[in-house]
């Protein structure tokens, strides 16, 4: 009996194995820097002036191991293309207003939130031992913060679990195109074009790429589908789905743009792993993503709701 409960368990790990291709963390060291700064591109992609960006970088739920890698890579790609100036905090006196008016792009980097109230600001804020009530009246005012720094021309960059920030808020949900859901364990997926033909997506090749990263699903305002699409996946080819959400058609969308106001959203998730960022394609991916918020591209926008 102990001899099959031993192979039973060994079965179910090698399963979960088998699906979920975790990558193991990498060393962010000099070597590791000097090797996306020889993959980075050279120079941006459109002509821009050169604008300030703020990369966010707090959080207080899951601990995303590269969000240290994601902050120094935008800050690779802003110095080697001489497009962007490129601040890295976890200050959230920073979202005020009069704060947030001091740059031109605000990059939200796997800024995720605890799973009791999903909402980053109050997490923080409730630190400070105040009332209830007082904090998140203050976390609703840094909500807004957000959202009017965008509306009057603002630009927001969510990578991958910086969905998750105020992910039960509706206003939020509306301003990125949707909230995070779940995800199944990681795995290859096969990352395709929504439009070979649009300006933002000509870094990749027109079948799209082979890519390590957790299948990102999406719930609330995404089911409006105000954006427009950038990247999307096959739901046919996700392994290891919800029980009893399982999706065996479609396509879910990877990444995507959209206007709020006068400011320029754009949410992409494959960046869960450093080793993302290793290939060139998708670094000249977010260059180009961050031109686009800051307001440097012209292309099309339009949203493909139902």
């Amino acid at each position: 009996m102990k001899r099959i409960i031993f192979y039973a368990i060994v079965s179910i790990f090698s399963l979960n194995f088998a699906c979920a291709q975790s990558l193991p963390e990498v060393t962010l060291d000099q070597a590791w820097k000097d090797k996306i700064q020889g993959l980075a591109p050279d120079k941006a992609t459109f002509p821009a002036k050169k604008k300030k960006v703020l990369v966010f970088s707090l959080h207080t739920g899951f601990d995303h191991w590269v969000r240290p890698h994601t902050e120094e890579m935008i800050k690779i790609l802003g110095e080697k293309s001489g497009a962007f100036s490129v601040t890295g905090s976890k200050d959230i006196s920073l979202m005020e207003l009069k704060n947030l008016k001091k740059f031109d792009v605000l990059v939200l980097n796997n800024t995720n939130s605890k799973p009791d109230h999903r909402n980053l600001f109050w997490d923080k804020l409730k630190e400070s031992g105040a009332d209830s009530a007082v904090v998140m009246k203050q976390a609703l005012k840094l909500e807004a913060n957000l959202r009017k720094f965008v509306k009057k021309g603002g630009g927001l960059l969510i990578l991958h679990g910086g969905n998750t920030m105020l992910n039960n808020s509706w206003d939020f949900s509306r301003l990125m195109g949707g909230s995070f859901d779940y995800h199944p364990p990681q795995q290859t997926i096969q990352v395709r074009l929504e439009d070979p033909n649009h300006p933002l997506v000509q870094a990749f090749p027109a079948d799209g790429f082979n890519h390590v990263d957790e299948p990102y699903f999406y719930k609330n305002a995404y089911s409006e589908l105000d954006f427009k699409p950038l990247l999307y996946f096959n739901n046919a080819e996700i392994k290891s789905q919800r029980k009893g959400q399982e999706l065996t058609e479609g396509k879910t969308y990877v990444a995507w743009i959209r206007t709020e106001g006068k400011g320029k959203v754009m949410y992409a998730s494959p960046s869960h792993n450093a080793q993302s960022f290793e290939n060139p394609n998708l670094l000249r991916f977010f260059l180009d993503g961050l031109q686009y918020v800051a307001g440097d591209v012209e292309c099309d926008e339009s949203p493909i709701k139902k």
